[in-house]
């Protein structure tokens, strides 16, 4: 059989467990061989035929895997395999729920139809399956096609016609079976079906089973009247619910039948609804309680795959040829839903955006921090065009940019260009992309730009509002002072920053004029030099830190404890020339007061040859 025969199969039917599989196959009005093709990822095992007008695909779920996922799995393989399916046909056993209106039985047939608009499967979960466990509803699934649910009302009328009609055609399809395997299918006798009280329950016992340790006891028994026809099965038609553990529990069951009207639990349905969209159809080999024996399934496996088998005569082929291909109507669903979580996950960027700028906004008032980018626009704008390249093509620079835990420091005498060369250094990493990319100017202009303490709030600050880990370090100092009601001490600061910069790969860091900063001095959580070499000399994060200053004793002696000598940069004055020559050149020729030279070259050559001598690397 090819993948053009496999496209001839317009029905699909799925069954949970081998008693199911066999009762389908013995409804087969003729057998077909296996087929020849199957799709690479497909792992069912597949039985085809012919009931009545219709080819059929029968498949089986994997021995011992029960549950919504795994018929989903089933269904979705099917289709790839079989790609013309067009109704879908959930058939097996289940679990009834008898209640006074609906006198389900065992060997009664349960058909999922929908009512008050809803569909004909209730998805719900439950906890432990406990007597008294509260149960979860979660949704009402997908009605069945149109083309089925049609059918099943005809058929409801022919039987109130024939109302034998049922029960003979299980008979006489158990009749053509060979001796030991119609004993296995027959139906067992009444006195087995038994109705415990929903309070009775059965604890499971090696020696005694069921009914040995349960007994006969009429006081533990619900009392019902003998049916006219006690061999024919009843046909309920309603909600069936679903979910992936088996209901062992009479209590709720009655809570779901009472308030949801329920007629039957199983485990599979809520995996096909919305995935192979199809009419489940349940034999009742139980009363979804503790009272669980095997004695009745094969019996109700067979009477509901006659049910379908009777199904499928109702129907003519050109109905089902007319129903759209259920792998083409899960393609238009599910490139819906794409569509919808596309802008459900658009939405949920938005509010995490939201939410993470009240977050910014909170943690800014706490911390109070002082703006270092005011420091490095005004450097910006006083810098000339080339100025600090000579320091971006060097050896050192692209080391540090390399090495893990790498330090540079550039020190020079005032005014000979550190805090414009920092700002140059700042705008390449911002170009070079760096993923964090942090900085601080100290400044004897500025109060709140003095001290250890007020750099870490603004470095922790600018790492806040990139997202990610470090949030959660900062969040929970938050909250151990009374959620924003008190102050940090500097050191909570200190470390709280130090295990932020550990959750992130690289961290670049850049602080300029450390001789301006008035607590360099003291232990690590106050002073700022012993704040750098513990920064550094940690495996758990990688830092590479750059820092300018004029060459002060006190920084000098602890840079060089940790620091070798070619990672200590002079700013000379034969570096800088270039810098200072270009900064001289623009000034002496926009300057205001220079205007009445700008008609006279060799004057405005002359101001800048003698500005230069005077200059000296400043």
């Amino acid at each position: 059989m090819s993948t053009d025969a496999n496209a001839g199969y317009t029905v699909g039917w799925i069954c949970a467990i081998s008693t199911e599989y066999l009762a389908a196959q013995l409804c087969l009005d003729e057998a077909h061989e296996r087929p020849e093709y199957q799709s690479p990822h497909d792992n069912n095992d597949y039985t085809l035929g012919r009931v009545g007008k219709h080819n059929v695909v029968i498949a089986v779920l994997p021995d011992g895997e029960y549950g919504t996922s795994s018929a989903a799995s089933v269904a979705r393989d099917m289709l790839h395999s079989f790609p013309n399916v067009r109704i879908g046909l959930m058939v097996g056993i289940g679990g009834g729920a008898p209640t006074r209106s609906e006198d389900v039985r065992l060997g009664d047939i349960v058909i999922s139809t929908p009512r008050d608009g809803e569909g004909g499967v209730l998805q719900y979960d439950f906890g432990k399956t406990i007597q008294d466990q509260a149960f979860r509803q979660t949704a009402f699934l997908n009605r069945p096609p149109t083309v089925l649910l049609t059918a099943v009302n005809g058929l409801k009328t022919e039987y109130r016609r024939k109302r034998r009609q049922l029960e003979e055609t299980i008979s006489g399809i158990i009749r053509m079976e060979e001796e030991d395997l119609q004993e296995e299918l027959s139906r067992p006798p009444a006195s087995s079906d038994r109705l415990y009280r929903s309070d009775f329950v059965y604890t499971p016992d090696k020696e005694n089973g069921c009914v040995e340790a349960c007994g006969i006891d009429s006081s533990n028994l619900i009392a019902r009247p003998e049916r006219t026809r006690p061999q024919s099965p009843v046909v309920h038609y309603g909600l069936i619910a679903s979910a992936n553990q088996l209901m062992k529990d009479a209590l709720v069951r009655d809570k779901l039948a009472a308030e949801q009207g329920v007629l039957c639990f199983e485990m599979e349905a809520a995996g096909l609804m919305n995935h192979f969209p199809c009419l489940v159809i349940r034999g009742i080999c139980d009363y979804s309680d503790s009272h669980k024996n095997k004695e009745w399934q094969s019996y109700a496996a067979v009477a509901a795959a006659v049910y379908a088998k009777e199904l499928l005569y109702r129907i003519v082929p050109n109905k089902v040829e007319a129903e759209k291909k259920i792998g083409d109507v899960l393609s238009a669903v599910e490139k819906g839903v794409d569509e919808v979580r596309s802008d459900v996950k658009d939405t949920k960027n938005v509010v995490t955006d939201l939410e993470l700028e009240q977050r910014r906004e909170k943690m800014e008032r706490w911390l109070s921090p002082p703006d270092p980018s005011t420091n490095y626009n005004n450097a910006l704008q006083q810098r000339q065009e080339g100025s600090g390249l000579w320091f971006l093509q060097t050896d050192a620079f692209a080391e540090w940019k390399k090495r893990r835990n790498s330090f540079l420091w550039l020190h020079g005498i005032p005014g000979c260009g550190k805090t414009i060369l920092s700002s140059t250094i700042i705008e390449d990493l911002e170009r070079t992309s760096p993923q964090c990319l942090l900085y601080f100017y100290f400044d004897f202009n500025d109060t709140h730009k003095q001290t250890l303490d007020s750099m870490v709030r603004s470095l922790m600050s600018q790492l806040y509002s990139k997202g990610g880990d470090p949030l959660k370090e900062l969040d929970s100092l938050y909250s151990s002072f009374q959620d924003g009601r008190r102050q940090p001490p500097g050191e909570s600061l200190c470390k709280t920053f130090l295990r932020m910069v550990e959750q992130i790969k690289d961290v670049w860091i850049i602080l300029d004029a450390l001789d301006e900063c008035l607590t360099r001095g003291g232990p690590s959580t106050e002073g700022l030099l012993l704040w750098i070499r513990d920064l550094l000399t940690s495996e758990q994060r990688n830092v590479h830190l750059l820092v300018t200053s004029r060459p002060e004793q006190d920084i000098n002696s602890v840079v060089s404890e940790f620091a070798d000598q070619k990672h200590i940069v002079p700013i000379q004055s034969d570096l800088i020339a270039n810098d200072i020559h270009s900064y001289v050149h623009t000034r002496v020729r926009q300057r205001e007061g220079l205007k009445r030279w700008r008609s006279q070259p060799a004057i405005q050559d002359e101001i800048e040859s003698r500005l230069m001598e005077q200059a000296d690397g400043m």
